[in-house]
């Protein structure tokens, strides 16, 4: 990701799953809330958690766990839902928690060493090497392919109707 002279500088929100750190685009992120009450939607994908109603909105919920295959583990006073825009939706996210606003220089991220994670690598933008520690970049936009996105909006409307 080197590029001639311009060193572009990412400004990333990041989050844990269990033990590893993973990171967004800020402009992707919306709101970040509290674990609030998710209604369960049925025939839905199984890492659909449900739809929550967000100032009148009904928005769809992904288990960022179960998406990745991960343990499941109760939400806690840590769990968040992070309110994110994914190829034109407005989607919740939840996370096991949310840590900070990050600045990195472009520069410093690796592309995707092959099975770098148990998460499957196509939804991975590259490794941002800090001093201390590693961060997964994730492509949000890839995350649910177009069959997935048609099933979360329908899962949104069925839960409205």
């Amino acid at each position: 990701m080197k590029s001639s002279g311009s060193n572009a500088i990412l400004q990333l929100v990041t989050f844990t799953l269990g033990n590893e750190e993973y990171a967004v685009d800020i402009l992707k992120v919306q709101e970040i809330n509290r674990m609030k009450e998710i209604t369960r939607v049925p025939n839905s994908p199984s890492y659909v958690e449900g739809v929550i109603n967000l100032r009148g909105k009904v928005i769809p919920v992904v288990n960022l766990r179960r998406k990745f295959g991960l343990a499941e583990r109760e939400s806690d006073e840590q769990s968040r839902i992070m309110i994110m825009d994914i190829q034109g939706i407005t989607m919740g996210l939840v996370v096991d928690s949310v840590s900070e606003v990050l600045r990195v220089p472009s520069d410093i991220v690796e592309p995707t060493p092959p099975m770098a994670s148990n998460i499957s690598t196509e939804f991975i933008k590259g490794i941002a090497k800090l001093e201390d520690r590693l961060i997964i970049l994730l492509d949000m936009d890839r995350l649910l392919g177009k069959s997935e996105e048609t099933l979360m909006i329908e899962a949104a409307t069925k839960a409205i109707e």
